[in-house]
């Protein structure tokens, strides 16, 4: 299968890549050239295989990207904070979503992985795929309605889109958060709404080979204790997979991971 991976570059774009490597043709896009340098220390150079440069925003060059593949997993992301950013943020995670999806629509490709983001926890509900996400800051905002669109264009066109909502995506080989920060430290405390990045990749190339799934919303988490308040035990199950991120160590250790 051709399976077209947007925000290769990044901190689970770099997972999922090394996941689909040897199993599926993938074709790698991101902004730039120099979005493949942040995370060079970490995971490398970028792939061998096809890279492309590609804004989301633009409609045209997000269909050209889309000639030829199988299937999406969408990973591209801005994060609108101050005022400043808030305008970015939201062109690319809502503009550049409808891009993809529309462009999806029209060429007929499905299935679509959107990774979103949501709580596991909430004190008054179980976070089942039909609640909504509950907090109000920028983020939130444009997450919420990046599913609401992809349950929009799911109900009028049919489109197949498997929509994955992890927490906190952190790397559980290395010991690190996204920040680059040690976890078990400072912020990065132990967490029960953690996911291995990797985790996440197997999570997201099982959902791009479904055969059966035409729209589910899942959460993708890691602790054992997250089944108590969101469907995660439901999204193993329909997926097939468990996660294999060890969270324990840095419970055991204090976050060294030794």
């Amino acid at each position: 299968m051709h399976i077209t991976v947007f925000g290769a570059a990044g901190w689970a774009g770099r997972a999922v890549l090394r996941n689909l490597a040897g199993r599926h043709e993938v074709r790698a896009v991101d902004l730039n050239a120099q979005a493949w340098d942040k995370l060079a220390d970490l995971d490398g150079p970028p792939p061998d295989g096809e890279v492309v440069q590609c804004d989301i925003r633009d409609y045209h060059a997000v269909d050209r990207c889309l000639e030829g593949t199988d299937a999406v997993i969408h990973l591209t992301v801005a994060f609108p904070g101050e005022k400043e950013k808030a305008e970015k943020g939201f062109s690319v995670n809502l503009h550049g979503l409808w891009n993809l999806l529309e462009c999806c629509r029209v060429r007929e490709i499905g299935p679509i992985v959107h990774v979103g983001s949501c709580q596991v926890e909430h004190p008054t509900e179980f976070l089942e795929s039909h609640v909504r996400r509950h907090d109000g800051h920028a983020y939130a905002v444009t997450k919420r309605l990046q599913e609401e669109m992809c349950r929009q264009f799911h109900e009028a066109w049919g489109s197949r889109i498997i929509v994955l909502r992890p927490a906190q995506i952190v790397d559980l080989e290395k010991g690190l958060a996204h920040t680059r920060d040690r976890l078990g430290t400072g912020h990065w405390h132990t967490s029960s709404g953690w996911i291995c990045r990797h985790d996440l990749a197997e999570a997201c190339r099982r959902a791009a080979e479904s055969t059966t799934i035409d729209h589910d919303i899942l959460h993708i988490v890691g602790t054992p204790e997250s089944d108590a308040t969101c469907n995660a035990s439901r999204a193993r199950e329909v997926l097939g997979f468990e996660p294999k991120g060890d969270v324990e160590r840095y419970r055991r250790r204090g976050g060294d991971g030794e």
